[in-house]
């Protein structure tokens, strides 16, 4: 357990982000397709969700494709779908062994092929009743997007504008019962939100790590819950000193 020194397990993040970023440049420094890196990016998620078991963190939301991620080349585009897919028939089983609650946040009826909607239905059936860890995989997510659909949820139910509150909102994101990350961590050097978790993201302690995704493990997660760790969290409000 050498690894989880310096961490003080009473003091956990409830809810950790991930922003997976980095896949594309680690393929191209060893001179492959991006689509290598992505397929490389497949163990340290799951290493990671390790680490959070490991740690005993109940709720870990991984940024998977995004709203904008249908940009990019057609064929990496395919590959992604199937990977995906592919990832899901290999990894639910054990995923569901091992308490792991699996859900999608994301607009799955658009775009998204109807084979990996199904297989994601499964995968949410299958550990619908698991506790331990609640994985919930980021695809066709947009924060944006996020916002927009409980925003049309309002208007399509006739709320009056006087009941439209942060509380009415919250309540109609893709899934309200998540607790806000208490930590998001990004990837691959950059300083960027990139339209992940906007509303949830409000009071998040941001930590960036330049470890490409491929290369990131459960030793990374844990350095970023010792940074987590030393912040000092007021929620827009000022602690009072002793005289």
């Amino acid at each position: 357990m050498a690894a989880l020194d310096g961490i003080d397990m009473s003091r956990l993040p409830v809810h950790v982000g991930c922003v997976m970023d980095g896949n594309g440049r680690w393929a191209a420094q060893r001179g492959l397709p991006r689509t290598e890196g992505h397929a490389a990016g497949e163990e340290a998620l799951f290493d990671t969700v390790e680490g959070a078991l490991e740690l005993g963190i109940g709720w870990l939301t991984v940024y998977a494709f995004s709203t904008e991620n249908w940009r990019r080349p057609v064929d990496e585009v395919r590959f992604l779908m199937r990977f995906n897919e592919d990832i899901l028939v290999r990894h639910r089983d054990d995923l569901n062994d091992k308490g792991v609650r699996i859900r999608f946040a994301g607009r799955r009826g658009w775009r998204v092929p109807g084979r990996l909607v199904r297989h994601m239905d499964d995968s949410m059936t299958l550990t619908a009743r698991n506790r331990r860890l609640t994985l919930t995989i980021a695809f066709n997510y947009g924060g944006r997007a996020e916002i927009v659909d409980a925003v049309r949820s309002l208007v399509a139910e006739g709320l009056p504008a006087s009941k439209v509150d942060e509380r009415a909102i919250a309540s109609r994101l893709y899934w309200p019962d998540a607790p806000d990350p208490d930590l998001v961590v990004r990837t691959s050097g950059e300083y960027r939100i990139s339209n992940f978790l906007l509303w949830e993201l409000a009071y998040s302690e941001l930590v960036f790590t330049d470890v490409l995704w491929p290369d990131f493990r459960r030793e990374d997660l844990f350095d970023a819950v010792r940074q987590f760790q030393r912040r000092d969290r007021r929620f827009g409000g000022v602690e009072e000193r002793q005289a």
